[in-house]
């Protein structure tokens, strides 16, 4: 029976990742069958989560996904010796508004599977304040149990004796303490971590971080503290419907942010997919009948983007007949021309009127609700499309007939409401789910 325990922390940029990626790795070399998950919207933690274990690992999500599509997804663990939900943010951060099964915090997926949660505390600039924080957690929520602390980057043995005591004070175990350790910190990028495939040094990366906790944090002891866990076998799945039976995905380093369990949910619809890579200059296969740009980096690559004659003319013949659908960056792709951050203008496909840019950034985030309009790859209008924002760019132009009417969490209307011409069509938000 496979034990479950969530990685959470008070805030964002404590150590979440990093101690998974280092649990994960340390507890596979001892020979156990480590299954992660993500909770909430990233959709970049999964890989680095699966070159941790050698599993591939989903988002669950409460506010997108009902309890019977999280059941679905976790359902995977059932064959593993240990199972870590890695959390978002802070514990307790969701949206104001619930949506499906809650408001996308974690402590949303640790009550809803019964597992304990495993805190990262940071004490930099604090002592006993870190107990008070760890205990004002632990007490928030009823339903929300927490089985201990690791600490992060602590600054001295005197330190760390201070900050122990009082969490022992507290009747809060303590699984071990992390010294400030540069190394072991993941890079980062314009929009986040980098993805997995881009770091070439990942399986040393982890592999020094899982001996560094190993050294620091008593492994067995957070193992015993996890949840014994029989998964309930899931009414229904994903209720995701493929946007065809042959599709072509753009895959490569401009193009690469879609959530493994759609992927996962399409091939399990029977679904085929092949991949092309717009970098390398590569057309869509000609004997597909749907076209898949999701998003990625395209702004690093807008030039060469531009410059690759036979992807824009490969695409533009494909989307003449069938459909072709971007998200995010692939629909900034989709459209007239797009200005780096540099200021620089690049001609994009034009298939669609969209013109963004880059050079004067202004963030877009959160949780996204469209009702469809008109149909899209794998969706009919009036279909309501649950998915996630996450972007730096701006409209200078979207002359075509808007796709959904999109919502953010609270209800309020977003400007941003995809858009389509002829066979093409886009959205800024990456699908998660689709409402039953």
């Amino acid at each position: 029976m496979p034990a479950g325990l969530v990685i959470s922390a008070p805030a964002s940029g404590v150590g979440k990742t990093t101690l998974t990626l280092a649990l994960a790795r340390a507890w596979r070399n001892r020979g156990l069958n480590v299954q992660c998950f993500k909770s909430g919207p990233d959709y970049i933690d999964p890989a680095f989560h699966a070159a941790a274990t050698g599993r591939a690992s989903v988002n669950v999500d409460s506010w997108a996904m009902d309890r019977g599509a999280i059941a679905h997804l976790v359902g995977r663990g059932t064959d593993a010796d240990v199972v870590l939900a890695e959390g978002s943010m802070g514990l307790f951060d969701g949206v104001a508004a619930r949506g499906v099964s809650g408001t996308g915090a974690t402590a949303d997926i640790a009550e809803m599977l019964g597992w304990p949660v495993l805190l990262v505390i940071d004490p930099s600039g604090q002592a006993q304040t870190a107990a008070a924080i760890a205990a004002g957690l632990r007490d928030y929520r009823a339903g929300v149990r927490l089985a201990g602390v690791v600490l992060n980057r602590v600054a001295s043995p005197r330190h760390e004796d201070l900050v122990r005591r009082a969490l022992n004070d507290a009747g809060i175990a303590v699984f071990g303490a992390l010294p400030r350790h540069a190394e072991i910190s993941l890079p980062k990028r314009h929009l986040g971590l980098v993805q997995a495939e881009e770091q070439a040094e990942i399986g040393k990366l982890i592999d020094e971080a899982a001996r560094f906790v190993a050294e620091h944090v008593d492994l067995d002891a957070v193992l015993r503290s996890a949840a014994s866990w029989s998964p309930q076998p899931a009414a229904n799945g994903m209720n995701v419907t493929p946007p065809g039976q042959r599709i072509a995905l753009a895959r490569d380093a401009a193009f690469s942010f879609i959530y493994p369990h759609m992927l996962e949910a399409w091939r399990a619809a029977g679904a085929e997919i092949s991949t092309f890579s717009p970098l390398a200059d590569e057309a869509p296969d000609a004997s597909a009948d749907v076209c898949w740009l999701p998003g990625g980096y395209p702004e690093l690559h807008a030039g060469k983007i531009a410059a690759n004659a036979r992807f824009r003319d490969g695409l533009r013949a494909f989307a003449d007949k069938r459909p072709v659908h971007g998200e995010c960056g692939g629909y900034m792709v989709l459209g007239t021309a797009l200005t780096d951050a540099d200021g620089v203008r690049h001609e994009m496909t034009g298939l669609l009127g969209l013109e963004t840019s880059f050079a004067k950034r202004r963030m877009h985030l959160g949780y996204r609700l469209a009702a469809l309009a008109a149909p899209m790859p794998g969706h009919q209008a009036g279909a309501r499309l649950r998915g996630h924002e996450f972007h730096y760019s701006t409209i200078i132009a979207q002359p075509d007939t808007p796709l959904a009417v999109v919502h953010d969490a609270t209800g309020a209307v977003i400007a941003e409401t995809g858009s389509r011409r002829g066979h093409a069509t886009g959205t800024f938000f990456h699908l998660i789910a689709e409402d039953r």
